[in-house]
């Protein structure tokens, strides 16, 4: 469980210590949750000694989820990208213990009939990694063939599709700025509640306060403790409009979520555990 970032300067004395310095943000933030989203690799590629400084900063049992390169995903639109996203897993082998499942996010506009592509490059990738695809076409949903075929694609090469659920978000008048500004770039898709493979992941998007989100935490959190009960490993990642607001929301599921399996208890600062992880999944 945990955010989408992990190096926001706006958590200095609410989350990180008052004092910390950016290069400190990662350790700080590891020591209370125990994933988060990559989104950095979607804009950058990160070079071989920054992924071993991530390694070295993180505790054992740590989850990154790194996201595939918009260069792949989004221009490529995975088109003769074999190579270029073998290079790319490959680029993780050194910290392959603490990479969770890689996060494959596609526009709206990447459609059932470019479907083959992705399952071209699902043959090459390799299977000491896990893979989650998040795909927003509408195609995808209409419950008939099409979303059959991606189903059983992801099913055939043990790869889980993302859920993301974005029904709050989409049902707030956009009062704050940060709601507004979500609700143009966050895609307004169906919620689909079953998995393809054993670690579901859990894109959650919501309001910036604990009592709008509390009726659709509450249901995921029903779902999370089932899916754990079944012996799947799921990956939930709580965003906020407001990203300072995201370490809060992530507690509260927790609190939630230990009211129905028992959990270990999330630390109240970064470093109260002495750094020891938290392995909640």
């Amino acid at each position: 469980m945990g955010c989408t970032v992990w190096s926001l300067p706006e958590w200095k004395g609410s989350f990180f210590r008052d004092d910390a310095k950016p290069a400190q943000f990662l350790s700080q933030y590891a020591s209370v949750f125990n994933s988060v989203e990559g989104n950095t690799t979607f804009y950058n590629i990160p070079s071989s000694e920054t992924v071993r400084k991530w390694g070295e900063q993180t505790p054992k049992g740590f989850k990154f989820c790194f996201k595939f390169p918009r260069h792949i995903t989004h221009e490529k639109r995975m088109h003769n990208a074999k190579g270029e996203a073998l290079d790319f897993v490959r680029l993780f082998e050194p910290i392959r213990e603490k990479v969770g499942p890689f996060m494959i996010q596609f526009p709206d506009s990447f459609s059932p009939n470019e479907l083959y592509r992705l399952e071209e490059v699902f043959s090459i990738l390799p299977k000491t990694f896990n893979y989650a695809v998040e795909v927003r076409h509408r195609d995808f949903f209409d419950h008939g063939k099409h979303e059959r075929n991606l189903v059983s694609l992801l099913k055939s090469y043990d790869v889980n599709r993302v859920i993301f659920d974005t029904r709050k978000l989409h049902s707030m008048k956009a009062v704050e700025a940060s709601v507004a500004e979500a609700q143009k770039k966050k895609p307004k898709v169906p919620v689909r509640f079953d998995t393809t493979s054993a670690r579901p992941v859990l894109r959650y998007v919501g309001a910036n306060d604990i009592l709008n989100n509390e009726p659709y935490l509450k249901e995921w959190a029903i779902i999370v403790a089932e899916w754990i009960a079944d012996g799947l490993h799921p990956y939930v990642f709580i965003h906020a409009p407001d990203k300072a607001q995201q370490p809060k929301l992530c507690r509260h599921f927790h609190t939630l979520l230990s009211d129905l399996i028992e959990l270990p208890a999330l630390a109240d600062n970064p470093f109260d555990l002495q750094n020891q992880q938290l392995g909640l999944f």
